[in-house]
């Protein structure tokens, strides 16, 4: 069996991204974070998926990004509630962590070299997603090439590492009906950026994912406030 490395937040993409790696036959060696998120209450959700999908491994990096700041999601900015469906996807939010998928994916290089996987999977999507600039083929692309540039596997010709991204050109409907077919416990899974006991439903991740459920025709698991 390959190894392969998933990002897996606990998120609804993230969760889908893993399930389909375990669908291609891939040992899931699941990476995750603490970066001082206002959201740390993700980590037990991914936690929670990384067993229920037979992870090998699931290793949680911690790190503080706080003391950067620069987002509603690491530093004392409110996150934004209730906009319109329509201003989401317009500009890049204040909920975008800086180069937060570039960091995600250089530790998941380094993990992925040291265990021999040449496989990283990452939930993104271009389709779908909340204006962030990491999370387009450009970006993408451009990170795997500086994979097989910047490692000793890739100089040496051990092999080629790969950036995975299944949900690339799906939209967040079609990632629950995937999830859905592959037995993806949803219920599982978090997604709101407040972080508290039970989901807002008014924040961009709350909204974007109660409308996937509602396009899929599922009921989304989880108890919104």
């Amino acid at each position: 069996m390959s190894k392969a490395v998933v990002l897996l937040s606990g998120g609804l993409d993230s969760a889908a991204t893993a399930a389909i790696a375990r669908s291609e036959g891939f040992g899931l060696y699941a990476l995750s974070f603490d970066y001082g998120q206002r959201h740390l209450r993700e980590l037990d959700s991914a936690k929670a998926v990384a067993q229920s999908l037979g992870a090998k491994d699931h290793l949680i990096i911690h790190f503080d990004l706080r003391g950067m700041g620069g987002s509603a999601l690491t530093d004392e900015i409110e996150v934004p509630l209730d906009r319109p469906d329509n201003d989401i996807s317009s500009v890049v939010p204040i909920t975008y962590v800086p180069a937060r998928n570039t960091i995600f994916l250089s530790f998941a290089l380094g993990y992925a070299e040291t265990i021999g996987a040449f496989d990283i999977f990452i939930g993104v999507s271009q389709v779908d997603y909340s204006g962030y600039p990491d999370c387009r083929m450009e970006f993408i692309d451009a990170f795997e090439d500086m994979a097989n540039l910047a490692t000793k596997a890739g100089v040496e010709g051990t092999g080629r590492f790969r950036i995975r991204t299944p949900l690339l050109e799906l939209s967040k409907a079609d990632a629950v009906r995937r999830g859905l077919d592959l037995g993806l416990d949803y219920s599982l899974t978090w997604s709101c950026y407040l972080g508290e006991s039970r989901p807002c439903g008014r924040c961009d991740s709350c909204k974007l994912r109660l409308a996937a459920f509602a396009e899929a025709g599922e009921a989304d698991p989880l108890d919104y406030l």
